[in-house]
């Protein structure tokens, strides 16, 4: 679960709240005031540090009056994906914007070696969002990107003591899905 900082910002103008007012209402033991009032600032800019708890947004959905699945979206990852960042991007680039009806459909019929990932960590996304209560035809993929990851180094000999390198590539696998707000 990750926050939407436009979603949050939208929600604390509706509700005319100051971060400094929501960060009251989810402070405790664990989590001050100020720390609150620094996280929910970098929520509203798009950054997720530190990262947001499900109690969290829980408690700042309840301040703002609104539901968890309003202002967050729903993300999964797959770490360490056996394969290159740039042979993998071409399937997150196919789902990218599609509901994930339509996504799970293409990742079905999809010949690619990194489908696979890809449908483990959308199920993973989709699986959260219905943890928090949305509607599963309004879910859309709103983010799918691949991070290159490390690599392993090898060598292959070659003929008169050489030694040809080899570098196997890993990436990392990242899939969020959110609700399609209705214009109207």
């Amino acid at each position: 679960m990750k926050i939407s900082g436009k979603k949050l910002t939208e929600a604390m103008q509706k509700a005319a709240t100051t971060p400094e007012q929501l960060a009251d209402s989810i402070a405790d033991k664990g989590f001050k005031a100020d720390a609150a009032a620094s996280a929910i600032r970098n929520w509203m800019r798009g950054n997720d540090h530190p990262r947001c708890k499900a109690v969290h947004a829980a408690k700042m959905a309840e301040a703002l009056g609104v539901f968890p699945k309003d202002i967050c979206t729903f993300q999964s990852q797959v770490r360490g994906h056996r394969g290159s960042p740039r042979k993998a991007k071409l399937v997150t680039d196919l789902i990218r914007g599609k509901n994930v009806d339509q996504a799970l459909n293409l990742l079905g019929f999809t010949p690619k070696r990194a489908a696979v990932n890809i449908k483990k960590a959308l199920t993973a996304a989709i699986a959260d969002a219905q943890q928090a209560d949305a509607d599963e035809t309004t879910l859309y993929v709103c983010d799918s990107r691949v991070d290159a990851g490390t690599r392993m180094k090898r060598f292959q000999p070659k003929d008169r003591g050489r030694a040809h390198p080899i570098t196997k590539m890993f990436s990392h696998i990242t899939v969020a899905v959110e609700e399609r707000t209705k214009k109207g």
